[in-house]
């Protein structure tokens, strides 16, 4: 008996399913809003230098930038003389020409969107405009670094504590960040926040998974990925709402002091707790789920001899211990892990490339960052479709090329055509989406299931990395503009190519150990020479029936039907060809199709192939 044997005993789809699984996904809504935060907390709002104390008008003090609107960064030194017609930079008192000096006295910003933001309230613009990258960075290399830590700190204390411990420091963490006195203790209390939430999804994919029988937990999934969709919504509309970073900081925060308090009644996982050598708080919380599913009898009727008994082989494997080099020991594991940590790195970077980019468009914010969560829920239901239908491999990097082919088209798109600009951009979001809901998936089903879990979270770190690169790419847009989007382009493209060298894994087994992973690649390569040894055949017999036609035909005849005649003679040295006369394939073809009429009969036992060769030739000529 399996554990999921066990958990049809004490009720897999009850009432404590649905509160279990609910108690865990609704946090997820709030957990959107932080990755996203910045778009709005740290918006950058139009602005300008605070003119001279001696300046006449804002025209006579500050330059004019390449849009006609004032400049942003510069001033001048002594203000332009204000004529008849207006300033003119031609005469000054001291007869020198027009000189201009950096914001000395600060800046004045357009407050008609935002009351404030962490770029206003600590002038992150112009020479310091590269902060507000860096803050982001902060924050998803804190993700990073928390996958590392509390990965390893569940595996020894529990999914559950590191769940509750993850839930109070996100709140306490990010409270503190709308009260941060500076910059510094910002990006401390962010980097943070970032720890927190990679603890959290950790430890909440985990115990989803394991409450749900087997063929509940796509859907189960699904809820919780459309969960994170919908905060994308409640984003927007309460940055609408609270215009002041601080409290918008804030009311995001407060939230996980509640679902702090209610994680204490969320279940330990079993598997754990029998693995760590304490099973009777296993057998307690079987029988806490069978009381509240109503089938209190049965929990009854367990006891710790029959849960170590059926838990036996998880147990067995547990004690076998693998190292993240296992990864790339193995000719075939090495090709999955080079290619999917490609893939996952390029998927992260070009997608928060675009989610944080929703102020380059020149659109209402607000409203595209509601469209950029639209199109999530179109893309994963197609990308569902795609993978049940047209498989893993295809879909995965039909994905990533789409994506890069968008970031990259919207270099040539002028910056005075928005809704195009726009199109592209919520088009290679909805790819990116698709992307990442497809590799869940194919990297699951890729690795064997003793170093699954390694070889998830060595692609979920290449993510991280992504996402954490992506804000200071931006920084290159100094040197020339179309830089950022080059690399944020051409990134996904090489992803998607290498996506092309991985095994299709569509209704196969998922394999359990790295010598069924072996098998299956061996059982691939003798099933390709195999198709090539029956291919070969058909020819061969097709050849005898044509001699006793009284018509030669060679090995290079019908090779051009596809396969080449050296790679004929490799494979089957000893096959025995009349060295008859040897006609062209399309004098084959004429020859033969006005045979095929007269001696119907004669072609009665040739493959179906080979007659369609023979009949319409080797282009398909009629």
């Amino acid at each position: 008996m399996t554990f999921s044997e066990i958990l049809e005993r004490v009720g897999s789809l009850g009432p404590f399913q649905i509160l279990h699984v609910f108690l865990l996904s609704f946090p997820v809504l709030f957990m959107a809003s932080h990755n996203l935060l910045q778009i709005f907390t740290a918006a950058t709002p139009p602005h300008h230098c605070v003119p001279a104390h001696n300046a006449s008008s804002l025209a006579s003090a500050l330059p004019v930038g390449p849009n006609g609107d004032p400049d942003r960064c510069l001033r001048f030194t002594h203000p332009l003389v204000e004529g008849p017609l207006g300033p003119s930079n031609t005469t000054f008192p001291n007869g020198t020409w027009a000189h201009t000096e950096p914001c000395l006295d600060g800046w004045i910003y357009d407050r008609s969107m935002f009351t404030s933001t962490i770029v206003t309230e600590w002038n992150l613009v112009c020479d310091f405009r590269q902060m507000k990258e860096m803050a982001q960075s902060f924050y998803m290399s804190g993700i990073l670094i928390g996958g590392i830590v509390f990965g390893g700190l569940s595996d020894r204390f529990g999914r559950k504590p590191i769940l509750t411990l993850c839930y109070l420091m996100m709140a306490v963490s990010s409270t503190c960040s709308a009260f941060s006195p500076n910059f510094l203790s910002y990006t401390i209390f962010r980097f943070l926040v970032g720890c927190s939430l990679s603890g959290i999804t950790l430890s909440t994919v985990i115990l989803c998974v394991e409450w749900v029988p087997t063929h509940v937990r796509a859907v189960q999934s699904t809820i919780t990925g459309y969960c994170y969709t919908i905060g994308q919504f409640i984003l927007p509309g309460l940055a609408y709402a609270i215009t002041e970073w601080r409290w918008l900081q804030f009311v995001v925060s407060t939230p996980f002091f509640i679902f702090f308090l209610s994680s204490w009644w969320v279940a330990e996982s079993v598997r754990w707790l029998v693995l760590t050598g304490k099973s009777p708080k296993a057998l307690k919380e079987l029988r806490r789920v069978a009381a509240f599913n109503g089938r209190k009898e049965e929990g009854d009727k367990l006891s710790l001899e029959e849960l170590k008994l059926n838990l036996h082989k998880e147990i067995a494997l547990s004690k076998t211990s693998y190292s993240v080099l296992i990864l790339f020991q193995h000719s075939i594991l090495r090709r999955i892990s080079c290619c999917s940590c490609l893939i996952w790195f390029a998927t992260g970077f070009a997608y928060y490339s675009l989610a944080m980019g929703v102020e380059d468009f020149g659109v209402n914010i607000y409203m595209l960052q509601i469209i950029f969560g639209g199109v999530d829920v179109p893309a994963k239901f197609v990308s569902v479709l795609c993978l049940s239908y047209v498989g893993r491999r295809i879909t995965q990097g039909a994905c990533l090329l789409l994506a890069g082919t968008a970031i990259l088209a919207n270099i040539f798109v002028p910056s005075d055509m928005p809704i195009i600009r726009t199109s592209l951009a919520v088009f290679g979001k909805g790819c990116l989406s698709s992307s990442f809901n497809c590799l869940f998936l194919y990297t699951s089903e890729l690795y064997p299931t003793v170093i699954r879990q390694r070889g998830m979270g060595l692609g979920n770190l290449c993510a991280r990395m992504g996402s954490m690169i992506a804000p200071l790419v931006k920084i290159t847009g100094e040197v020339m503009p179309f830089i950022p989007a080059i690399i944020y382009g051409v990134v996904p493209i090489l992803g998607g190519i290498s996506a092309f060298f991985l095994p299709e894994t569509l209704n196969t087994a998922l394999p359990e150990t790295i010598e069924d992973l072996e098998r299956r690649h061996q059982q691939n390569t003798l099933s390709l020479a195999s198709l090539l040894s029956r291919s070969l055949s058909h020819l061969t017999h097709a050849e005898e029936a044509l001699t006793k036609l009284g018509v030669g035909a060679t090995k290079e005849a019908f090779g051009r039907v596809g396969l080449s005649g050296a790679l004929l003679r490799h494979q089957l040295p000893q096959a025995s060809v009349s060295p008859l006369h040897r006609p062209s394939t399309g004098a084959l073809s004429q020859t033969l199709g006005s045979s095929t009429k007269a001696c119907p009969r004669n072609l009665a036992f040739l493959p179906k192939s080979i007659k369609g060769f023979i009949v319409t030739g080797p282009g398909g000529e009629g």
